[in-house]
């Protein structure tokens, strides 16, 4: 994977180039996205056999999106507590689902099925329309509250609190497709 992904490097880089606004030139390098994208495609490696070159390409220009669209977001938010700042496009999926939680277990097959779970799972997300990957990283990863996640969206806290209930199965479904090397019926 590792020897695939610098091959489509260049590809990469065209497409954060192509994508990259005004807002986020001022504030970020193309190859600064371009690096972090490829980070998360390493991270996020499909555990399974893409069946050609065009689904990787897919794979990662939707990283790419999701990569420029955390970024954007981290910029324009207004308020933010400085405690809880990091890096756009930071996030990461090892806090979903609170899946670390027991990485103190001494059974190495356990440890290993975990971490086959966390991979899912970040690229799983990847896949998710932006709405739905919004409510589960601001819930999961950023652990906000539906009123704080309501308050960022402009909408009310039942209607965020539903999406997330709507998201879940959809991340469900992903996961299910990727296990069965369908990542075609996601791109």
């Amino acid at each position: 994977m590792a020897e695939l992904v610098q091959q489509e490097r260049d590809f990469v880089a065209e497409q954060v180039h192509r994508r990259l606004g005004p807002l986020l030139r001022r504030q970020h390098d193309t190859q600064d996205i371009v690096q972090e994208t490829m980070l998360h495609a390493l991270r996020r490696a499909p555990r399974f056999l893409l069946s050609d070159r065009g689904h990787l390409r897919g794979l990662l220009v939707r990283m790419v999106e999701n990569t420029l669209r955390s970024a954007a977001s981290h910029q324009q938010r207004q308020k933010r507590d400085v405690r809880r700042e990091r890096s756009a496009g930071a996030a990461d999926a090892d806090t979903v689902l609170d899946l670390d939680a027991a990485d103190t277990a001494t059974d190495p097959g356990a440890a290993a099925e975990r971490a086959d779970v966390r991979a899912w799972v970040r690229l799983a997300l990847e896949l998710l329309d932006a709405d739905d990957r919004e409510v589960i990283e601001r819930r999961d990863y950023d652990e906000q509250s539906f009123a704080a996640i309501a308050e960022h969206c402009g909408e009310a806290e039942d209607t965020v609190r539903m999406r997330y209930r709507r998201a879940l199965p959809k991340l469900a479904a992903a996961m299910t497709r990727l296990r069965q090397g369908r990542l075609a019926d996601l791109l």
